[in-house]
C-alpha cells in the first residue's frame, strides 16, 4: 500500500475482543460482500489471515508491543517472526503492511519499547528485503495524536520534545529510506471532549462551520481531523522531513457510551463517519496539502464486547457482531447511507422556520464558500433571486449543498438551522410558500429539481 497512491481509499479496523464475533471466514466473506478492498488487523492471526487468502483484499497486520521485546533485540527473531507471520500466508493473502506495535511512545509503557522501537522496524524491513518483498510490504508504527504538542495552530506544532530527536527522528529517517509512511491515530471526539469549551461539535464532525483561522499561514481549518493531519505534517517538517506521507490508521466516533461521555451516540457516530468517507474519498487533502490523497482506516468493522475502559471503548463498530448495522455507512463511497440517502424517497434541505437572519447568514455563506455548493442562482438578477430573502437564499444554498453531496448523513444540518424534508418546496403552497413569486407564479429553481 503506498501513501501517494492515486484515489485515496477507506479502509476498516478488524478486532477480535468480542465474545460473539462472527467467525473468520464469515466475517470475511461479510467484508467481501460489502464492498470492503483494505482492512488492519492488530496483530497477525492465523485463523484470518487464512480467510482472507485468495480475496485480494489488502491487509496490515499487527506486531503487538509484546512482541517488540523480543523482536527487537535480535534480527534472527525478526526473520523468524516475518517467516511465521507473513511467508506462509505469501501470496494468497494480500499482505501489503506491519505495524509495530501501538502508539508505543503515549501508551504509558513507553519506558520498556521507546528506545527499540525503531531497531525492531529495521530487523522487521530487512527480513523483508532478505525475502525480496520489501516493496510489497511495508513498515510502519501508529501513534497517538497525544505525541503532538500544541496541534493549534496547525503550523506551530512540534512532536512530544522527550522523543522527537531521539525516537521520531530516527523514524522518519527510516520511513523515508523505505518508501513507507507515518501512521496516525485520530479521534475526533475525544479532542472534542477535552476543548469542547472553545470546541464546537460541528468541527469534530466534519459539520459546516465557519472554521478557525492558522493566523501564521491564514489557512482556515473546518474540521480537526485536517487539523490534526497538518499539525502533524508541522511536526514532521520542523524535523526536516516533507517527503513522508501519512496514513490514518485509526478514526471514528462510539455509537454508545456512559452517561458522562460527552458527544457519544448514534446519529453523531453516523455522521462523522459519513463525513469522513465522502472528504476522504473526494481527494479533498487538507489545507496544507490541498488535493493529496489520504487513506483512513475506521475504527472499526465490529463491536467489541470485551475490550476495555469506558461503554464507548465497546461501541466503535459500523456492524454488530450479528452483522448488522449500527447506522447506515458504505466506506466505498457508492452510497453515503444516512439521513436522506434512501432514493425510493425524495427528500430536499430547507432552512428550517424561526432560525435568526444571522444564523442563516453564516450557514449560508459556508454553504456558497468553503462547501462549494453552486449558488450562481440566487445572484441579483438570476432566475431564483426573488423572493430576495436570507431565509429563501438559504434554502437553495443548503439544498444546492446537499444535493453536491449526494444527500449524505450530516449534510443537511448547518450547525442546527436547516432540515430535511420531503415536501417539494417548488410544489408547496403552504410552509414553504417562500418559493412562490410576489404575483403567486410558482418559481422552480434548478437546485429543487
Amino acid at each position: 500500500m503506498e501513501c501517494h497512491a492515486t484515489g485515496a481509499f477507506v479502509g476498516v479496523n478488524y478486532g477480535s475482543q468480542g465474545d460473539n464475533l462472527p467467525r473468520p471466514q464469515q466475517a470475511v466473506d461479510f467484508m467481501r460482500n460489502n464492498g470492503i478492498t483494505q482492512v488492519r488487523i492488530f496483530d497477525a492471526d492465523p485463523d484470518i489471515l487464512t480467510a482472507l487468502a485468495g480475496t485480494g483484499i489488502q491487509v496490515i497486520i499487527g506486531l503487538t508491543n509484546a512482541e517488540i521485546l523480543s523482536v527487537g533485540h535480535s534480527s534472527a527473531e525478526a526473520a523468524s517472526w516475518v517467516n511465521k507471520n507473513v511467508m506462509q500466508f505469501l501470496p494468497n493473502t494480500n499482505i501489503t503492511g506491519i505495524a509495530v506495535g501501538s502508539e508505543v511512545l503515549t501508551d504509558g509503557t513507553a519506558s520498556l519499547y521507546a528506545s527499540i522501537l525503531v531497531a525492531t522496524m529495521k530487523y522487521i524491513h530487512a527480513a523483508l528485503v532478505a525475502a525480496n518483498i520489501d516493496s510489497q510490504i511495508k513498515v510502519s508504527t501508529p501513534h497517538s495524536t497525544a505525541l503532538i504538542q500544541d496541534p493549534f495552530p496547525p503550523s506551530r506544532a512540534f512532536f512530544d520534545q522527550t522523543y522527537a530527536k531521539t525516537v521520531v527522528l530516527p523514524l522518519l529517517d527510516f520511513l523515508s529510506q523505505t518508501g513507507s509512511y507515518f501512521m496516525l491515530n485520530i479521534y475526533p471526539l475525544a479532542i472534542y471532549q477535552q476543548n469542547r469549551q472553545v470546541m464546537s461539535i460541528d468541527y469534530a464532525l466534519l459539520r459546516p462551520n465557519a472554521g478557525i483561522q492558522d493566523t501564521i499561514t491564514k489557512l482556515t481549518y473546518t474540521n480537526v481531523f485536517d487539523q490534526m493531519l497538518d499539525a502533524a505534517f508541522s511536526a514532521m517538517g520542523a524535523l526536516n522531513h516533507t517527503d513522508v506521507g501519512i496514513v490514518v490508521s485509526e478514526t471514528g466516533w462510539p455509537s454508545r457510551g456512559d452517561v458522562t461521555e460527552v458527544g457519544v451516540g448514534v446519529d453523531n457516530a453516523e455522521t462523522y463517519n459519513n463525513n469522513l468517507v465522502r472528504h476522504i474519498l473526494n481527494n479533498t487533502g487538507t489545507p496544507r496539502r490541498p488535493g493529496i490523497a489520504v487513506n483512513a482506516y475506521i475504527y472499526e468493522i465490529f463491536n467489541e464486547d470485551r475490550r476495555q475502559g469506558a461503554t464507548s471503548e465497546k461501541n466503535y463498530g459500523i456492524y454488530y457482531p450479528d452483522q448488522t448495522p449500527v447506522y447506515s455507512l458504505d466506506v466505498t463511497g457508492r452510497d453515503s447511507g444516512g439521513a436522506g440517502s434512501n432514493t425510493s424517497v425524495r427528500t430536499w434541505c430547507v432552512a428550517k422556520q424561526g432560525v435568526s437572519d444571522n444564523s442563516l447568514q453564516a450557514a449560508l455563506d459556508y454553504a456558497c464558500g468553503q462547501g462549494s455548493a453552486d449558488c450562481s442562482s440566487i445572484q441579483p438578477g438570476q432566475a431564483c433571486f426573488f423572493p430576495d430573502s436570507v431565509f429563501s437564499h438559504a434554502s437553495f444554498a443548503f439544498n444546492s449543498y446537499y444535493l453536491k453531496n449526494k444527500m449524505a448523513a450530516g449534510t443537511c444540518d448547518f450547525a442546527g438551522v436547516a432540515t430535511v424534508t420531503t415536501n417539494d418546496p417548488s410544489m408547496s403552497k403552504s410552509s414553504f410558500a417562500f418559493f412562490f413569486a410576489l404575483t403567486n407564479l410558482v418559481l422552480i429553481c434548478r437546485s429543487f429539481r
